[in-house]
């Protein structure tokens, strides 16, 4: 796989992104931490500030990993990640919890993580389906509607 830093795309605009492309962009969301994106194939538009990563995508920041076929994002001048939206069937694991939903929204100057369009949710035995979910990356709080599932209990002694 090719390397291609997004700044880098910012001082030299004719540069165009290949097959196969990984991205690393500095500072993408609170705490200084990269974002790392990885995809089949990465189109951007650097004067709209909006990049589209198709194939076999992976975002990941920290904890949080999201995993699609498509991710849309957006960056500022600096350039900073500042939004992304995952499409046509979302895995995202953050901290222990593993989500699957058909689309995820990341607010990442927020750090929150939102899935919709039915999201199943596991973290060892247990498991909730729901509407939609929120996950707060930063505290792992996971907020959900519309929900149904199973928690294992503790046995007694």
């Amino acid at each position: 796989m090719r390397r291609f830093l997004l700044p880098a795309i910012t001082c030299a605009a004719g540069l165009l992104p290949s097959p196969a492309a990984e991205a690393k962009m500095l500072e993408g969301m609170g705490g200084g931490d990269a974002v790392s994106l990885q995809a089949d194939q990465l189109d951007i538009d650097v004067l709209a500030g909006e990049a589209t990563l198709t194939g076999k995508v992976t975002l990941a920041k920290g904890s949080l990993t999201v995993t699609c076929p498509r991710i849309e994002l957006r960056f500022d001048h600096a350039p900073h990640v500042t939004w992304a939206r995952g499409s046509g069937g979302v895995s995202a694991d953050v901290q222990g919890v593993h989500a699957e939903a058909p689309s995820v929204e990341l607010d990442l100057a927020r750090q929150l993580v939102e899935l919709s369009g039915g999201v199943k949710l596991t973290r060892g035995q247990g498991w909730l389906t729901a509407d939609s979910a929120r996950i707060d990356i930063a505290t792992a709080r996971v907020s959900l509607s519309q929900v149904k599932g199973g928690i294992p209990v503790a046995k007694a002694p």
